[in-house]
């Protein structure tokens, strides 16, 4: 069966779905958008035919196989779950849930209804990150055992930088952790391999007190309100955390959305027993290679050049760059061919409702450390 596609929410991230699924060549059927009239504009101006009216006028239509959430974290819970009941496919936006409790129970629905579950931890599939994870994999740095990771925005750097996730009964308790923290462990442990199993963190809120402008704000979009409201603030600008991974690996993961001049800055940096691997967003088709017996080295990213596991994750050849609508399609393209294979025992490849799962496992450690000021063990079901 041919898939199909609908997309669940029109801001910035929802038209970046839109668009990977085009370049793949997945009709999509239609929008849900925040209203009908949000909906119905948004439709038009995407060229699409159709916007939905309500969540339940898109799980009743037959011809959406999949169905793309890219809305404010307190639906996800309602929405996945409504669609899944519905014998629709979701890929979900990160975090999967407000709460493991939630993503504990969108896991087992999935599995239930025997329908596939992704999430959008779409930064992995940067080609370059790819090639990191084969070669950590086949040994080209030894044994892993520091891993550093980093996420730094500037975004909401100023008092009347606004956006929903600032609201913690839209967004949840952490901010910063689960918007982008969350990319960044998913991330370091997925290249070594290694799970986090426990942690200590230090979270801050730096601006304590934010205005709120009167009227719709879309992320990344300056606002252009009439009036503000000042707004106490009680989730995290920033994070530092504290890794301790199997196999005794070290680590340390720091997040912030105040840090200026960094609009998405992911970085990483692997330290293995002969070698290193550093590579960050905001350079993405370069990796530093590090030695301590030979001269460091520099790698473009080249398809030609890259491990035959990672090579497939690279579309334009060496010398034309690749970026952050790429890693969605790239996804997406995953997510979709394990669903045509019609398997549910084959291999996944993409990140999965367990990998939110996990991700919010994580969070709650996190919590809990920062809350208690002390080391936490990780409780992985």
């Amino acid at each position: 069966m041919k898939q199909t596609a609908a997309v669940i929410g029109v801001g910035f991230v929802g038209k970046a779905h839109v668009d990977a699924l085009r370049r793949l060549g997945i009709p999509i059927r239609g929008i849900l958008g925040s209203t009908k009239e949000r909906g119905a504009e948004s439709s038009q101006a995407l060229g699409l035919q159709r916007a939905y009216g309500s969540l339940d006028e898109l799980a009743e239509d037959s011809s959406v196989t999949a169905v793309h959430i890219c809305t404010p974290n307190y639906v996800h819970f309602e929405q996945a779950s409504r669609l899944l009941r519905a014998g629709k496919h979701v890929l979900c936006e990160k975090p999967l849930a407000m709460d493991s409790r939630e993503s504990a129970m969108l896991v087992q629905i999935a599995r239930e209804s025997k329908r596939v579950g992704g999430v959008a931890y779409n930064l992995r599939y940067y080609p370059l990150c790819q090639e990191a994870r084969a070669l950590i994999a086949q040994g080209a740095i030894g044994q892993p055992r520091i891993a550093q990771g980093s996420f730094l925005q500037d975004w909401l750097l100023h008092p009347t930088d606004w956006n929903w996730r600032l609201e913690e009964k839209l967004g949840g308790d952490l901010r910063a952790v689960s918007d982008i923290g969350t990319h960044c462990l998913d991330l370091l442990m997925w290249l070594t391999g290694k799970k986090v199993m426990d942690l200590c963190a230090d979270l801050a809120t730096i601006i304590p007190v934010r205005r709120k402008p009167r009227g719709r704000v879309e992320t990344f979009k300056k606002s252009e309100a009439a009036g503000y409201d000042e707004m106490p603030m009680s989730t995290d600008d920033y994070a530092s955390v504290l890794l301790h991974f199997e196999g005794d690996m070290r680590g340390v993961m720091s997040v912030s959305q105040v840090s200026g001049g960094h609009k998405a800055k992911l970085a990483f940096e692997i330290n293995g027993s002969e070698g290193s691997l550093a590579w960050n967003s905001e350079s993405p088709n370069e990796m530093w290679i590090g030695r301590r017996d030979i001269a460091n080295g520099l790698m473009l990213k080249d398809p030609a050049l890259m491990t035959p596991a990672a090579r497939g994750y690279a579309v334009y050849p060496g010398g034309h760059t690749e970026g952050y609508p790429d890693t969605f399609m790239q996804l997406f393209k995953d997510f979709y061919e394990y669903v045509e294979k019609n398997d549910l025992s084959a291999a996944r490849t993409f990140p999965t409702f367990e990998t939110g799962h996990d991700e919010l496992i994580l969070c709650d450690a996190i919590a809990k450390s920062a809350q208690e000021k002390s080391w936490q063990p990780v409780q992985w079901d």
